[in-house]
């Protein structure tokens, strides 16, 4: 049987389509997914993230062994709730998940993993971790909301009592706080302003149904996944997973090398890729004539055959758009092949939107 949420109940209640989502019962939509799409560009919106895996790793080699995990460097975290996107790879330099990890303080940090990786991630964190006398928690007492658009802090601050909701609303972006039992951070996947909260598993439904009573709209999977590409955000086991590694995904930004002494897992690897430069690069794709973009379609290019990662239709731009994985150096336009036919394609950078206007 799927594992359930603490909100599943309500999510019934409130007529959710709900799918199968690595091994999850979770609601794709409540109605129209193109209105949950519109109302977190033009507004706000809740969606249940608490099938992510909230990770606390807790011990004074923290830091030390983070360090050696991590293609980012968490040396740059220093002042306490800041957080940090990064790779966690094999010894070949595959990605085996993207991840973000908060510095609470230099005896505690917070790691969120993706759901379909969460008992891979999990054993592999608990194994690397054993040499360094590290405590790592699952927590699995908390529920994760993320509340998403340009009204959706000021709506979540609402929930807070008025000395947390001025320290929420003073939150600089990519940091996080303590708030009584919550665990308030300005993150998020949909290229929108908001927070992801991270609170006790009995104060999920009611903090859901008292958003709601404000006006945030309950969104599913699906509006999330159209966000997230407009965005320009990979997903994991789309856009990237154990066999492809991070200068191919884009992801490239999120590798540190500079500091010579730090040899985390996969450094070799990519430093032997650096050299010799990667062979495929992930690139934005805007379709010029009717039709939808969709994974695994292929991508003809005049240096190679590529491949569509992730594509959908993009309700803001009211067009296709999608990410492919092509030879390094496409540039120009493509043909994109769609049900038997060649569709043209224009090759643009990502985001395709952010803070909800168009930026191709």
């Amino acid at each position: 049987m799927a594992r359930r949420t603490p909100l599943y109940k309500l999510h019934q209640e409130l007529g959710a389509r709900l799918v199968d989502f690595a091994g999850w019962d979770m609601p794709v939509q409540y109605g129209s997914q193109i209105g949950e799409h519109h109302a977190v560009r033009r507004a706000a919106g809740v969606f249940d993230v608490s099938h992510m895996a909230v990770l606390d790793v807790r011990g004074g080699a923290a830091r030390t062994f983070l360090r050696q995990l991590l293609a980012n460097d968490v040396a740059r975290l220093k002042a306490p709730g800041k957080a940090l996107y990064s790779c966690m790879l094999n010894p070949q330099g595959g990605v085996l998940d993207d991840l973000i990890v908060y510095f609470l303080n230099d005896y505690w940090f917070r790691v969120v993993v993706n759901a379909g990786t969460r008992e891979r991630d999990l054993a592999w964190i608990r194994a690397h971790s054993q040499p360094f006398g590290l405590e790592v928690t699952e927590r699995t007492d908390l529920a994760m909301l993320a509340i998403q658009g340009p009204e959706a802090r000021t709506k979540a601050a609402q929930l807070l009592r008025p000395a947390d909701a001025a320290a929420a609303l003073a939150l600089d972006s990519f940091f996080g706080r303590e708030l009584g039992s919550w665990f308030v951070a300005r993150t998020g996947y949909t290229g929108e302003d908001g927070f992801e909260i991270m609170l006790p598993a009995a104060d999920a439904v009611p903090a859901w149904r008292s958003l709601n009573a404000l006006g945030v709209a309950s969104c599913g999977l699906g509006a999330r996944d159209t966000l997230r590409l407009e965005a320009g955000m990979n997903l994991y086991g789309n856009d990237m997973d154990e066999s492809t590694h991070p200068f191919e995904s884009a992801l490239g930004w999120t590798v540190a090398l500079s500091s010579q002494e730090r040899d985390f897992i996969g450094r070799a690897a990519l430093e032997s890729i650096a050299r010799a430069g990667s062979a495929r690069e992930l690139i934005g794709l805007v379709l010029e004539e009717r039709g939808v973009l969709r994974a695994h379609q292929k991508v003809l290019a005049a240096g190679g055959q590529g491949e569509i990662t992730s594509g959908t239709f993009s309700p803001t731009l009211e067009r296709s758009i999608a990410l492919a994985r092509v030879p390094a150096g496409t540039a120009g336009r493509v043909q994109v092949e769609v049900r038997g036919k060649l569709l043209g394609a224009r090759i643009v950078k990502p985001p395709f939107v952010r803070h909800g206007h168009s930026l191709i």
